[in-house]
């Protein structure tokens, strides 16, 4: 079947000497694999290597067996043209952080367009905006609407946030939690917008406790999620 789809690239792996093989996420079916022949060695073909960049925003003309096989890709364009988040070393370090992400939390084939709508809007604020020191924490938590397990916002001000529960508490478990000043971070990101994420102040330590904290209640919410290797970067970009 033939099928026109946006499509936010997630990750491209080479695959023999000339083709890549392509995980997307498509507006039209969720999670795709595409085989790229010889992709890597030809120079006048309507495939281009630049095009399947850590979530670069594609237009594609596809064909979708549905069967869980390699999808074929007949042509593809640009939707969005990033100006900063492939050349900024922060953005593109952030990029790569959330493009696998992305790939270890979608796994179903099926269409989803509030959260393909949620990741496109906020990767071009993203690319539109300078102060981004805390906008993958604010993407991370704002996600996990999306993928089913947001904070149960009941009882806000407890002293705890249970990670296993997912749900504020007055009560100590031996369960992960967060609690003290990275549980105030946490409940104050609960509470804002893109717009003002920049308002958080917050020092490089604390960023990245709340962040390793995040990643673990992902850990914990979805099955087989596993934490990103590019966090490591990440982290030393923002150190």
């Amino acid at each position: 079947m033939q099928v026109t789809t946006k499509a936010i690239v997630l990750k491209a792996l080479k695959y023999g000497d000339t083709s890549l093989i392509v995980k997307a996420f498509t507006s039209s079916d969720g999670l795709k694999s595409y085989l790229l022949k010889g992709v890597l060695a030809s120079k006048k073909g309507k495939l281009k290597t630049a095009y399947f960049q850590p979530l670069t925003q594609l237009e594609l003309v596809a064909h979708h067996k549905n069967k869980g096989t390699l999808e074929q890709i007949r042509e593809a364009k640009v939707s969005y043209h990033y100006q900063t988040l492939h050349t900024d070393i922060s953005k593109n370090a952030m990029t790569l952080f959330l493009a696998e992400t992305l790939a270890n939390s979608i796994h179903e084939e099926e269409q989803n367009n509030h959260l393909f709508d949620f990741v496109t809007i906020a990767l071009q604020w993203l690319d539109t905006n300078d102060k981004v020191a805390n906008f993958h924490l604010f993407f991370l938590l704002k996600l996990t609407k999306y993928l089913g397990f947001y904070p149960d916002i009941k009882n806000l001000e407890a002293k705890y946030f249970d990670l296993l529960e997912g749900r504020f508490t007055n009560t100590l478990t031996l369960n992960p939690n967060l609690s003290e000043k990275n549980l105030i971070y946490f409940r104050t990101f609960l509470g804002t917008n893109f717009d003002t994420i920049d308002s958080i102040k917050m020092s490089k330590n604390s960023r990245q406790e709340l962040l390793q904290s995040l990643m673990l209640y992902f850990e914990l919410q979805l099955q087989g999620f596993r934490k990103p290797k590019s966090l490591a970067v990440l982290n030393e970009v923002f150190n």
